[in-house]
């Protein structure tokens, strides 16, 4: 239990005692008050019996079992019996209506017995004039009920396991947190908070809530990264034992030394477009050099691409088509954004087949730009579609030297880095679909 569970109990432990005593004066002052404005003798059957048992009482037992009856019976009614003494004092320390006693004294006179007034000498000889009287506004249980002692007692007790249970209640998730927190610094990344909170529903358990998911992130994170390296250092071990072969072929036939140093250059630059994508793609993890932002005409920027993709699209035999509907200003980071939008299409005019067309089209609805890129393709199982987007996957599964299945993971990060989302899709008939959607923003906006 830390320095946190001991001020929320000891806080909430002081503020019941201090209410407690503030209540229990108040009403103390209240009965007080009332018993002060007591309108007189109370007269009639009611009062002549309730007066006559607590003189039985007074007179056989004493003032002990008196004042248990008294304070049994002190505040139920608007009726009270007072026993006063000789000294003009009440039995049970209430004050004494003075006009209130005066008049039973004055009916008593010289005789121990009226209707409703009683003179009674108690065993220790003490003599007690008994009158009952009415207490206008005074009702329900008192706080002389019981021994004074054992209900302080009883609401120490209660307040302090109150207050404890409060303090354990809302400081409980915090040490969950806690432990959560060192376990995820000491390198646990499946340290949850969640099932060790149940079924709270509050701010706490939301705070738990959004560390589990912050650990989830993290956790995501780590084993992308370790994923990340991992294919990286595959994807490395072709190119350089090319780049042995070459070597060593050259070194044992001089003859083939062109051919080997074509192989050579040929390897060297393909890594460095391996080792470029990948920089751009942990680039765009860490969220740095993302270049600046501005607002952007889509349809012209998609028309520069489709214009640069179709002429080399024609060359082997395929073309590219654009559609717009309407026009589309989406604040961006143009560089970034061309580059995703342009993996994604070159993406789609290597896979389309000979005599195909690849069609690129946007439209803008509902606060939003959509993009879809569609080719004819061989297309790619249904269960595939999500880890088309993941590093280093390739729809063909092979390596043909043409890409190292970092384009389409550089398109995602990309478009999400605008607020955007992108997913693919079956298309009818055969091919594939990628489809991106971006927030509109106007230039003014």
């Amino acid at each position: 239990m830390g320095r946190l569970f001991w001020k929320i109990f000891l806080g909430f432990w002081l503020t019941l005692l201090l209410t407690g005593l503030a209540v229990g004066l108040a009403v103390q002052l209240y009965q007080q008050e009332r018993f002060r404005e007591a309108s007189g003798l109370a007269e009639g059957p009611r009062a002549e019996a309730s007066v006559a048992g607590v003189a039985s009482v007074l007179k056989v037992g004493g003032e002990a079992p008196t004042r248990a009856l008294l304070e049994q019976w002190n505040g139920r009614h608007r009726f009270a019996v007072m026993v006063v003494d000789g000294d003009g004092k009440d039995l049970l320390g209430r004050p004494v209506p003075a006009a209130a006693l005066a008049q039973a004294r004055a009916r008593l006179g010289d005789s121990d017995r009226r209707p409703g007034l009683r003179r009674v000498r108690a065993p220790d000889g003490q003599q007690y004039v008994l009158f009952r009287i009415r207490v206008p506004g005074l009702r329900g249980p008192s706080l002389h009920h019981g021994p004074p002692f054992l209900r302080l007692i009883l609401g120490l007790v209660a307040s302090l396991l109150f207050s404890a249970g409060l303090a354990w209640y809302l400081t409980g998730p915090l040490r969950h947190l806690g432990v959560a927190t060192r376990k995820l610094a000491a390198g646990d990344l499946g340290a949850r908070v969640t099932p060790a909170l149940g079924r709270r529903r509050d701010e706490i358990a939301d705070l738990g809530h959004d560390f589990d998911r912050m650990a989830e992130r993290l956790e995501a994170l780590v084993a992308a990264q370790k994923r990340l390296l991992s294919d990286v250092s595959h994807e490395l071990r072709s190119p350089l034992a090319r780049l042995r072969v070459a070597v060593e072929l050259a070194r044992q036939q001089p003859a083939e030394t062109p051919k080997a140093l074509d192989r050579i250059e040929r390897e060297a630059g393909r890594l460095d477009a391996l080792v470029g994508q990948v920089l751009t793609l942990s680039r765009l993890e860490a969220g740095v050099d993302r270049g600046p932002e501005d607002y952007v005409e889509l349809a012209e920027l998609l028309d520069e691409i489709v214009a640069d993709a179709d002429f080399e699209a024609r060359a082997r035999g395929r073309r590219v088509a654009l559609s717009v509907d309407g026009e589309a200003v989406v604040r961006a980071r143009g560089e970034l954004l061309h580059r995703a939008l342009e993996n994604v299409l070159r993406n789609g005019v290597r896979h389309t087949v000979e005599d195909s067309t690849v069609e690129v089209t946007m439209g803008a609805a509902q606060g939003k730009v959509h993009v879809s890129i569609c080719d004819r393709g061989p297309g790619v199982p249904e269960s595939y579609l999500d880890a088309l987007f993941d590093p280093f996957v390739r729809a063909d599964g092979g390596d043909d030297g043409r890409g190292y299945g970092l384009g389409l993971a550089i398109a995602r990060r990309a478009i999400e880095v605008h607020g955007g989302t992108i997913a693919a899709r079956l298309r009818p008939g055969g091919g594939l679909c990628v489809d991106i959607t971006l927030p509109l923003e106007p230039p003014n906006g």
